[in-house]
């Protein structure tokens, strides 16, 4: 049994609460802030002691944000909605392409296999802003502009690569004896794939698609030009609090403890997962 002293002990202590501390300041900072009016939020020295209010978060479901030069009205939750169903619709199309594929890449070896994949995994690292300016003028073009279509079309840039190379190193690490020895039973390749393949490698796609779901949520920079504010995400639609009179940093906060909440529940809750499906899928590949 490894034996430590005292003083490693709280040397070891204090490190982690500096650690806990340096990552969680600035989401118990904003939770705080979302309970704030900006008067007191723009106090000098900030104060840690004050009397919340729920305003923010009533201007927020109400679509009423009231600021200095009057009441404008705001779509949060509409922005709360499309982005909650862009990033799930993107990762199930995502999934449903990019898991076949991956265990194409993985099993059935063939000549430009490894370029075809390189050239998929290339555009998760295209910028954006480099394939934007095409982009638009080909959705103008086909209709697709300022459509749930053509986001989820593009959405595709973030979630299939990501998808594609961390379940095909799942499926690379799965003995290919296993499927082998069903095959003899005289099964067929989609059954190898379904019964035996997917279950083995279940850890790995639930990591790919939350991962997947968490860049889907947060991407910025395509609804914000593809998009007009009906369609757009909760990303996009925070510049609402920018207003003339000023930024609203109480609603801004409320409004990010909001967006952030079904993220963060889905990676608590499968933490597990995303450390497998990194440690493994993602090296590998």
């Amino acid at each position: 049994m490894e034996h430590t002293s005292l003083l490693e002990r709280i040397l070891r202590g204090a490190a982690l609460t500096l650690v806990v501390i340096f990552f969680m300041f600035p989401i118990v900072w904003i939770f705080m802030m979302s309970f704030q009016t900006n008067e007191t939020i723009l106090r000098i020295p900030p104060q840690l002691i004050f009397e919340p209010t729920l305003a923010n978060y009533t201007a927020l479901i109400t679509g009423k944000l009231m600021t200095a030069a009057g009441t404008l009205d705001i779509a949060f939750m509409r922005n709360l909605w499309n982005s909650v169903f862009l990033s799930v619709t993107s990762v199930a199309v995502s999934l449903l392409l990019g898991v076949p594929a991956a265990y194409a890449f993985a099993r059935h070896k063939f000549r430009g296999s490894e370029d075809i994949a390189f050239t998929l995994l290339s555009f998760k690292f295209a910028p954006a802003l480099l394939v934007l300016l095409p982009l638009t003028l080909y959705f103008q073009k086909l209709g697709l502009a300022n459509t749930y279509i053509g986001l989820i079309w593009v959405y595709q840039l973030i979630c299939l690569p990501l998808i594609l190379w961390i379940v095909r190193g799942y499926f690379e690490d799965i003995p290919a004896d296993i499927e082998y020895a069903y095959r003899i039973g005289g099964h067929s390749w989609f059954a190898t794939f379904r019964k035996i393949a997917l279950p083995l490698a279940g850890p790995g796609i639930a990591a790919a698609g939350l991962l997947a779901f968490i860049f889907a949520w947060n991407n910025f920079v395509f609804a914000l030009v593809l998009a007009s504010a009906d369609k757009q995400p909760v990303t996009v639609g925070a510049l609402a609090f920018i207003t003339s009179s000023g930024i609203q940093y109480g609603q801004i906060s409320a409004a990010i403890v909001l967006s952030i909440t079904p993220t963060l529940a889905l990676a608590l809750y499968a933490q597990r997962y995303l450390v497998e499906g990194l440690s493994l899928g993602a090296v590998k590949g």
